[in-house]
């Protein structure tokens, strides 16, 4: 699969890609720019992160997207840590819904792809299809359902949900790999559960499928995730594996459990997802999360 498919962007101004300070709009960004120096068709484009736009500010973003024009969006900036969507639940309906309503209003007539999560299911059922009905647990899905809701109404737009995904964020904090390594370096023990579901995906993959969409002018809803269904516990022996041979000596511990014993928030028991459709839309097959760590491509430094 090419880092960056040959189409053209419709319209002369620059991508935009909000969220660039994160794991996956800092990917996207990377891709795109590495591709520019390399043999693949040079496509422009604009990285934003919070301290250079605040999407939340209307009138900012309206002057500086009608003074770019882009020619398309790709839409990954959100609040996304659940519990800070817990405590504030305000901030995250103004940052993941409204903004989001704001932003894809203003490119009503080009690509716009919206970025969300496998967590707007409650998980009863896993091996989740487009056409699955949703039923979030928690503020952030809840928030992430109505962006959804509202970016669909446009014919020309598309929704990515995807699952968590292993990389390298610019601030080392945002790739649930890096959020575990350091819970380790701290001397914390992990709890994981042996009956919650996920299906990781490398970055790297999701940001060429994510340009794959965009510059496809693709419309719709897909699923973008690892083809493998994993348990935490699972997930955090791979992730432990990875973490030695970066740290020969960190300490990597972890305590399995289960979700009938937890008393937390609610937490959705098996998001896991069926990528069918991205998969024959585009060709491809996506990773098995354990098979790409086995192989060794998941050992890059973070």
């Amino acid at each position: 699969m090419n880092a960056v498919p040959e189409q053209s962007p419709p319209r002369e101004g620059p991508v935009w890609v909000t969220g660039a300070a994160g794991l996956i709009g800092n990917e996207v960004v990377r891709l795109a720019r590495e591709a520019s120096n390399g043999s693949t068709a040079p496509v422009a484009v604009r990285g934003l992160a919070r301290a250079d736009l605040d999407l939340t500010d209307f009138a900012a973003v309206d002057r500086l997207f009608a003074a770019e024009r882009p020619s398309a969006v790709i839409h990954c900036a959100a609040m996304s840590k659940s519990p800070d969507c817990q405590r504030d639940p305000e901030a995250a309906w103004r940052a993941n819904h409204e903004a989001t309503v704001h932003l894809a209003a203003l490119a009503g007539g080009i690509p716009f792809l919206l970025m969300s999560t496998d967590l707007v299911f409650d998980g009863r059922k896993g091996n989740y299809a487009e056409d699955d009905s949703v039923n979030p647990l928690s503020v952030y899905a809840e928030t992430k359902v109505a962006a959804e809701q509202a970016v669909l109404t446009n014919a020309r737009h598309l929704v990515v949900r995807t699952s968590l995904n292993f990389g390298s964020s610019p601030g080392g904090r945002s790739a649930f790999n890096e959020e575990m390594r350091e819970a380790w370096r701290s001397g914390r023990t992990l709890d994981l559960f042996v009956d919650e579901f996920r299906s990781p995906i490398p970055v790297s993959e999701t940001a060429r499928i994510l340009w794959d969409l965009i510059l496809g002018r693709h419309a719709g809803l897909f699923h973008v995730a690892g083809r493998e269904r994993l348990s935490r516990v699972g997930i955090g022996l791979l992730v432990a594996q990875w973490c030695r041979r970066e740290e020969a000596n960190l300490p990597t511990p972890y305590r399995a459990g289960s979700l009938r014993d937890y008393r937390g928030a609610p937490r959705s028991p098996d998001t896991s997802m069926d990528t069918g459709k991205v998969e024959r839309l585009l060709d491809l097959r996506l990773p098995w999360f354990s098979r790409w760590m086995a192989e060794g491509l998941g050992t890059e430094k973070l």
